[in-house]
């Protein structure tokens, strides 16, 4: 994680979630005020999370896209208050507009969950800014990605297809180092994908860069625990980080940032991760 600035490389990274949105599976219209959203993250942030990922727009299964304009709206200001204080923010996007002016108002990394598919805009934009890039395996659209679920190995599939998008974002000036990528469970996945999945993330390590995972509050994380409130899953998102962190995860991101930053410093100090 040494191309990561201003971030520890020596243990895994814990990117708080922040949704400013309505409509978001788990949180969604907590934190749509401003201020609302700007008290939340400086709580993420003294709670532990090493950066923040702050997203406008609803990528649940069926969600309806959002306009660029609203998302923008709805983040920018958020992001800038932030950034200001200091943070280290990720702008969760797919869209180019707001990529661009997320990075004017002082975020660092561009977490796409379509790896630059969505907008043919989007890959010259981050190529000429100075900012890290998260590139995360998605099938279809949030609209359909439902109807994408068949695998062979899947392991391999989500790596021969991350592959395909590393190599779409170097070839339009996106320099190596600046790349991480998400193997995005939940995405073009159910809970029988995710747990064939998961065991197998070492799967991604032959890519070579930075692997972002986000189990937190996701639906088979309630399936498993019996769990249905996805705001109550905070322990088994955990066990799910902790085990992917053991399977090569460099940074985890989630919504319950002490609990996890907690659960990451206990594992380490038992020698969990070496």
């Amino acid at each position: 994680m040494t191309d990561w600035p201003g971030l520890p490389p020596h243990r895994p990274l814990v990117m708080g979630v922040l949704n400013v949105t309505p409509d978001s599976f788990s949180d969604g219209g907590r934190y749509l005020d401003p201020a609302a959203a700007i008290a939340h993250g400086h709580k993420l942030l003294a709670d532990g999370a090493d950066l923040l990922d702050i997203g406008g727009e609803t990528t649940r299964p069926g969600a309806a896209p959002t306009a660029p304009d609203a998302e923008q709206a709805r983040i920018l200001p958020v992001i800038h208050a932030l950034a200001s204080s200091g943070a280290i923010i990720s702008v969760d996007t797919r869209n180019a507009s707001t990529m661009r002016a997320a990075l004017r108002a002082g975020a660092r990394i561009v977490n796409d969950i379509s790896a630059l598919r969505h907008d043919p805009v989007a890959a010259s934009v981050l190529a000429a800014a100075d900012c890290q890039v998260i590139l995360m395996h998605m099938r279809g659209t949030p609209a359909t990605m439902g109807q994408h679920k068949t695998y062979g190995d899947i392991a391999e599939d989500v790596t021969r297809e991350l592959a395909e998008r590393i190599a779409f974002a170097v070839a339009a000036g996106i320099a190596p180092s600046r790349i991480a990528v998400d193997p995005g469970i939940g995405f073009a996945k159910g809970k029988a994908e995710n747990l064939a999945l998961l065991p197998k993330l070492d799967t991604l390590k032959r890519l070579g860069h930075p692997i972002v995972v986000g189990v937190s509050r996701k639906g088979f994380i309630g399936l498993l625990s019996g769990e249905p409130n996805p705001a109550k899953t905070a322990p088994g998102s955990i066990a799910a980080a902790l085990f992917a962190t053991l399977h090569g995860a460099s940074m985890l991101r989630v919504h319950d940032v002490a609990e996890t930053v907690q659960a990451v410093r206990v594992w380490r100090g038992l020698g969990a991760m070496g």
